[in-house]
């Protein structure tokens, strides 16, 4: 079975860096693309940080970063790609690398809730695409769920399930396409409710988060892990489910979607559910 060796990570914002980081961590060669040359920046600044306190800071030279997705993709063995939750977005992604990228290559995406299903149809290699979804902040949440498409051969998903555990992760299988893999299908019901209690003003956030804490011993409620999230990709993945099922009791509420637009996204502009004194800065 063939081995990966070189990865390459579209998309270095929030998980896109983390990804490369623990990647790198565990000796691979890892390349990192980025349209926005201060988002890259600031990739090379955190993965280099991570390298440095985890006392490795020879592998800072396995990191390649680029501007130009020719140059990015020469001789990796693994895509993935962790640009913003939207399917048109990704499709161009996928379609990309697809036409540029060596035959061998398997092309995964880190999408929170589209299965890569419904990707694949803009690539030929569809026996080589895969679901590869991580949880930052990725070393407090060690997992990734890894899921098929229509035409996954069996050794891609061997290959992929294998670098997860490489990397210190627990691959969380699944065994058919599911809308929202594993973890984030139970979680899509909890957040679901809590903003319902919120939006229809049965209970404040504060006593939500603190129910939510007191029972499961958490440090963290809904509404604090939403505000983590970014409320704008929080509303992407809840109408991801609502296109998905088409049942009007998925479709999150007009409250969320005046938040986002007013640009209230949480944790990194400053204010979302709860008022943050400045963007969190993410920690490996």
């Amino acid at each position: 079975m063939r081995e990966i060796k070189n990865v390459l990570i579209i998309g270095a914002g929030f998980t896109g860096k983390q990804i490369a980081a623990i990647t790198a961590l565990y000796d691979y060669n890892v390349n990192i693309f980025d349209i926005n040359s201060e988002i890259l920046a600031e990739a090379k600044k955190y993965i280099n940080g991570v390298l440095k306190r985890n006392k490795k800071p020879e592998l800072i030279n396995n990191v390649l970063y680029y501007n130009e997705i020719e140059k990015a993709v020469d001789e990796v063995d693994l895509v993935i790609e962790a640009v913003p939750e939207n399917i048109n977005m990704k499709k161009k992604v996928f379609s990309q690398i697809d036409r540029i990228a060596p035959m061998k290559t398997i092309i995964a995406t880190n999408s929170s809730s589209i299965p890569v299903s419904k990707i694949e149809d803009v690539v030929d290699r569809k026996d080589k695409v895969l679901n590869i979804h991580f949880y930052p902040p990725i070393p407090r949440r060690p997992m990734a769920d890894i899921m098929r498409g229509t035409e996954t051969s069996d050794e891609t998903f061997e290959i992929g399930i294998k670098w997860i555990e490489s990397i210190g992760c627990h691959p969380i299988v699944l065994k058919k396409e599911s809308h929202g893999f594993v973890f984030n299908r139970m979680w899509h019901a909890a957040r679901k409710e809590a903003l319902k209690i919120w939006a229809g003003g049965y209970a404040d956030i504060e006593t939500v988060d603190l129910a939510w804490k007191t029972f499961t011993g958490m440090k963290m409620g809904p509404f604090v892990l939403m505000d983590g999230i970014g409320l704008d990709t929080v509303y992407a993945v809840q109408m991801s489910y609502f296109h998905e099922s088409g049942d009007p009791r998925d479709k999150p509420p007009d409250a969320l979607k005046e938040m986002v637009e007013k640009g209230d996204l949480g944790m990194k502009t400053g204010k979302g559910f709860y008022t943050w004194k400045k963007p969190k800065k993410e920690k490996f």
